[in-house]
């Protein structure tokens, strides 16, 4: 088989921190997908979040670290290309699952996913990691989840609430904040793909991307990988998403070799 990742889009990823895969998934990985994102949205779980305003004409739902009810979501994660394919991108010889989350926008949903990175509301440090951005409903160029070209290589920016903007994360002035990205738009590389099911934009923890509303349905899974050097980082603060009790079980700077976190593809001898 083909390599889902050549070594010229493993360099656009190292370089830009942000990569589009086509066809990454079969139509029949695509289907598992679809109905795993649907019971999901029929049985939401506790850890649910609504990020649109009452007032939104549309509605968008997130949720979390679902794949150990949810068949298909784990039939996707363990079954598919994605584990390959984030060792190729991250150089790594192992493969963890860090978390996955699905968020849906419905039609109309006027509600933006604001400029963030991703890494600093986590519990993890560490340069070898890898997230997968996959709709299972065509994404217009319009629509999708774009990137400012190279800015996974830092710094870290602070991380605040998308609806009040608070930081609650780490304490106000420790980090710098982030620039205002739609007024320079002109001075940087903005990255974006219109997407159809079964193609994935592949990037970095750390790199800055946003997304506007959505005309039409928007359903999306989205996954975490950690590679070789990724390290846990426990917080005073709830992280997002939450992994109560870990701190108990896994001394800060330790490999995430947990159950929680299992591995997913590894490198042939």
């Amino acid at each position: 088989m083909k390599p889902v990742v050549d070594p010229a889009t493993a360099a656009a990823f190292a370089r830009d921190g942000a990569v589009c895969l086509r066809g990454v998934l079969t139509p029949a990985e695509v289907d598992l997908l679809r109905a795993g994102i649907d019971a999901n949205l029929a049985q939401p779980s506790p850890r649910a979040k609504v990020a649109s305003r009452p007032d939104d004409p549309g509605y968008f739902i997130e949720d979390f670290c679902n794949w150990q009810t949810n068949d298909a979501y784990r039939g996707v994660v363990f079954g598919s290309a994605l584990g390959a394919a984030a060792g190729a991108l991250t150089g790594s010889r192992r493969v963890r699952l860090y978390h996955d989350h699905m968020l849906t926008k419905e039609p109309g949903t006027r509600a933006p996913t604001p400029w963030h990175q991703d890494q600093p509301y986590y519990n993890v440090e560490g340069r070898q990691n890898c997230s997968f951005w996959i709709p299972v409903d065509p994404v217009p160029r319009a629509a999708t989840l774009e990137f400012v070209a190279g800015s996974h290589r830092g710094p870290w920016l602070m991380p605040r609430s998308f609806m009040d903007n608070q930081a609650k994360w780490f304490p106000e002035g420790s980090l710098a904040d982030l620039p205002d990205i739609e007024a320079t738009r002109a001075e940087r590389e903005i990255l974006g793909w219109a997407l159809e099911p079964g193609d994935a934009v592949a990037f970095h923890m750390l790199a800055l991307h946003a997304s506007r509303g959505a005309d039409a349905r928007r359903r999306v899974f989205s996954v975490r990988f950690l590679g070789d050097d990724m390290r846990h980082a426990p917080r005073a603060w709830v992280t997002s998403p939450e992994f109560p009790g870990l701190a108990d079980e896994l001394p800060a700077g330790a490999a995430m070799e947990h159950a929680l976190f299992p591995v997913v593809w590894e490198r042939a001898p």
